[in-house]
């Protein structure tokens, strides 16, 4: 009788060619997708030149997505883009996405079908672990690795113990994936789940949109997780299927597989959650906030909210409202698709009607690319994923981490808030 694994146990086992893996064991894996953007992936082909073999292992099975600082803010950036451009070209990459195609990696990349249940995919990225909301397996590596991996096809692991989430209840009204999250990590720290998988399960899954399933999986890094991981279920299903046809394997955690830890967290239970600075795990509920904090900027967006859900949530909060004077309010639909889909469902005349600017999507502000950087002693609420020191700007800047929902409420005001309960509701549109 084979031993029982974790969900991502299983996955590792079986791209590894064998019928039983555990915590600790080194393992080298075949690989699905192997992914770059305009900045890890110009390191990586540096890398490869200097390796005896010159060929990508599958050209099919390589993506390479500019979208950190594009359209190119720069000459270096530029000079990026060229670079990369110039490889797919030479290689004859499939999925190459550059300006006018592209998006946030990590929202394209399920949108184009590109990831699905059971793979394992590898990215120069650390956010590739937003791929576990589709039940695959899939974690950020160095550049060195993502050139190793465009030439054979396969990474090294360390099997990864586990951590359990065991999520109940439905969320309130204006608590949202990042809000369990940033809940998540506020409990746990952010090495609280190091080099370890973060597998969320539980009945309350079922109440969590793929959106908010995408958010928390590409927060797992932010908690030291080598990768996040959701069971796949009917709701999963339907998204691969819109989203593409290439076949997908769902894989169980074993009712008896061990974790280091097991957490249960009642999602009713949950409230708007900011995270101060300078550490995504400084939380704090927005009740909890004593006295006013006063912002510069507001920014909904990134490849953790740039999603539609995010967008529609936004504008429910901004409709027949104005972004207080002396705020700037910076909207980026994470990919082409969604920037389309706010046009024609209106989200985007309401964001410029409440005086929001609507960008083209790009990482922009969240890593301090361009498009909303903070002057010195600014404060700016974001729906991004990480609020270090001077990752949005000047040094002495401030990031506090919020959903789309609290952004919105405070651009309005001009401060940190949540929406109040009988906030007018849009109907959405399918």
């Amino acid at each position: 009788m084979s031993k029982p694994m974790t969900m991502t146990q299983k996955i590792l086992a079986s791209h590894a060619g064998l019928p039983y893996v555990e915590a600790g064991q080194l393992i080298e894996a075949d690989l699905d997708l192997v992914l770059g953007n305009d900045i890890t992936s110009p390191v990586a082909i540096t890398e490869m030149g200097k390796m005896s073999r010159q060929s990508v292992f599958d050209k099919d099975k390589i993506a390479l997505v500019m979208d950190h600082f594009t359209p190119n803010k720069d000459i270096k950036s530029a000079e990026n883009c060229k670079c990369v451009r110039e490889f797919a070209i030479r290689h004859e990459i499939s999925n190459f996405y550059d300006v006018g195609e592209m998006g946030i990696e990590h929202a394209l990349l399920p949108e184009k079908g590109l990831a699905v249940a059971g793979d394992a995919i590898i990215g120069a990225d650390s956010h590739t672990c937003t791929y576990g909301a589709l039940g695959a397996f899939s974690t950020g590596v160095g550049s060195t690795d993502m050139a190793a991996g465009m030439v054979t096809g396969k990474a090294w692991f360390k099997v990864p113990s586990a951590i359990k989430f065991n999520l109940t209840g439905k969320p309130s009204q204006w608590v949202s994936g990042k809000d369990v999250i940033l809940h998540i990590i506020g409990m746990i720290g952010v090495d609280g789940a190091l080099y370890k998988s973060m597998e969320f399960t539980g009945e309350g899954v079922k109440n969590l949109t793929m959106d908010d399933r995408f958010t928390i999986a590409n927060m797992a890094i932010e908690a030291g997780g080598k990768n996040g991981i959701f069971p796949v279920d009917v709701l999963t299903e339907e998204y691969m299927k819109a989203h593409g046809s290439r076949p997908y394997k769902v894989y169980e955690a074993d009712p008896d597989a061990v974790y280091d830890e097991e957490y249960t967290i009642d999602l009713s239970a949950l409230k708007p959650t900011v995270a101060f600075p300078h550490l995504p795990e400084n939380t704090h509920t927005v009740d909890e906030i004593k006295d006013p904090i006063k912002i510069d900027q507001a920014v909904i967006g990134s490849c953790t909210n740039g999603r539609i859900d995010d967008l529609r949530t936004a504008a429910r909060v901004l409709k027949d409202k104005h972004v207080k004077k002396g705020v700037r309010c910076i909207v980026i639909p994470a990919t082409q698709a969604i920037y389309l889909q706010a046009i024609e469902e209106g989200l985007v005349r309401t964001f410029i009607e409440a005086g929001a600017i609507v960008s083209t999507p790009t990482c922009g502000p969240c890593l301090g690319g361009h498009t909303g950087i903070l002057a010195s002693g600014e404060k700016c609420v974001s729906t991004t994923n990480r609020n270090f020191v001077g990752r949005m700007g000047a040094v002495d800047s401030e990031i506090y981490l919020a959903s789309p929902a609290v952004a919105a409420a405070s651009a309005i005001e001009g401060y940190i808030c949540a929406p109040n309960q009988d906030q007018t509701i849009v109907q959405d549109k399918e």
